[in-house]
């Protein structure tokens, strides 16, 4: 059997997945007893008022519909990142995006407390645009793949650079440090209808923007002078998805806090099962990464229940180890 024809197959399967976790994140862990057949019975037939429908509906339903889309965000931007740098090892995460968005929302917290659902986002990309500009000058990246060892010691580097001048502004206004560390170690506690109503339907827009690249991001794979004689015009490309990496971490880190791993795992298991076609492996990213996130949430639920964990400390436990195995691959 042609192996194109198991793609929407698995894309189905991983679908179903999403679905079945999802549902397990709703009815799982909770300290009042959730019913299995209570969120189906919501969705056919409403909702009749008690504190269990309440409890589903006003803190689980939009927690995991946030752990779907930020981790379909993430991990859709570590697909563009690898693409654009021609590194598998390119990830928000380890390139600085993360610590500079994170960075941009600690000032503006800092400094502004009653801070807008529409402040964040803008500080959250205004701060991940000033660490990958800064890692792009310090990694030559004009110079091509060939300083791809140089792009990753640059975001190493604007990573450390970010995390400490985040932390410095947290010294500098103690009254806001507590909230701004919990949202640092990446959270899906405490998500509510109105982070859902402002963040998805943007970050559902920017997915759709991102599949619209695949055929273009197809021809960038077989290098410029190809690309370009194929008609692919490559600064506009270049400058279109950059653009597109920013506002996707920044709306998911504005949303949810500092999640890293997401944007590294995500793309190398989606390309493993669904090859180099961006068609393809955008959707198995997108997936991936909400398999990824909500399974996550559930498991920074179990490990301490009642009380949770970060489910960016969750991640990072899967993401180092993974991490490791790509550099080591790719030395040998």
């Amino acid at each position: 059997m042609n192996l194109n024809m198991l793609k929407p197959t698995l894309i189905v399967c991983m679908g179903i997945l999403v679905i079945g976790l999802s549902w397990m994140s709703i009815v799982s862990f909770s300290v009042l007893p959730l019913p299995w057949h209570v969120p189906v019975q919501m969705l056919l037939h409403g909702m009749s008022g008690t504190m269990t429908e309440m409890l589903i509906a006003d803190i689980r339903f939009p927690r995991v519909l946030a752990a779907i889309i930020t981790g379909a965000g993430f991990s859709v931007a570590g697909v563009l990142m690898q693409t654009l740098t021609r590194n598998p090892l390119a990830s928000p995460g380890l390139f600085g995006v993360n610590a500079g968005a994170a960075l941009g929302v600690a000032l503006v917290s800092g400094i502004w407390p009653q801070v807008s659902s529409v402040t964040l986002p803008v500080a959250a990309i205004a701060g991940a645009g000033f660490a990958w500009g800064l890692v792009m000058v310090l990694g030559r990246s004009w110079r091509g793949g060939s300083e791809s060892r140089q792009l990753v010691l640059a975001g190493i580097a604007v990573s450390a650079l970010c995390g400490s001048m985040t932390k410095a502004s947290l010294i500098l206004a103690e009254n806001q440090a507590t909230p701004v560390l919990t949202w640092l170690a990446g959270s899906y506690a405490g998500i509510d209808w109105q982070t859902v109503f402002w963040s998805g339907p943007l970050l559902l827009l920017l997915l759709v923007i991102a599949f619209m690249f695949a055929p273009s991001l197809n021809l960038l794979r077989l290098g410029d002078e190809r690309a370009k004689s194929l008609g692919v015009r490559l600064k506009l490309i270049r400058y279109a998805v950059n653009a597109l990496v920013l506002a996707l971490v920044g709306v998911c880190i504005s949303s949810v806090g500092s999640i890293a791993f997401v944007g590294l795992t995500g793309p190398h298991i989606a390309r493993f099962l669904f090859g180099h076609d961006h068609r393809w492996l955008m959707a198995g990213a997108a997936l991936t990464g909400a398999i990824l996130t909500v399974s996550a949430d559930i498991l920074s639920r179990a490990v301490i229940f009642p009380a949770e964990t970060p489910a960016g400390a969750v991640l990072a436990l899967v993401g180092a180890p993974c991490f490791i195995y790509l550099v080591r691959k790719k030395k040998s």
